[in-house]
């Protein structure tokens, strides 16, 4: 599984970030389509719970992320 990165923007300013883990960007854009004018609701990577109504939100941009091990660039 990859780990892709929704972000949901509302203006230039104002954003929220969802992390998922699918198999491909097609499979992710396919998600995002298929939520497209509804309410969604998850937790961002804080932990923190967010309900949004995707057809309030002006842009959604799909990115695969790779997450940096934290681990391996501490100092020691």
């Amino acid at each position: 599984m990859k780990e892709f990165k929704i972000t949901y923007f509302f203006d230039e300013e104002h954003y929220i970030r969802r992390f998922i883990h699918t198999d491909s960007l097609e499979s992710a854009e396919q998600l995002v389509e298929s939520e497209r004018d509804q309410y969604i609701s998850f937790r961002d990577s804080r932990g923190i719970y967010h309900e949004l109504h995707t057809g309030k939100v002006r842009v959604v941009q799909v990115s695969e992320y790779f997450r940096e091990d934290k681990e391996k660039g501490a100092s020691r």
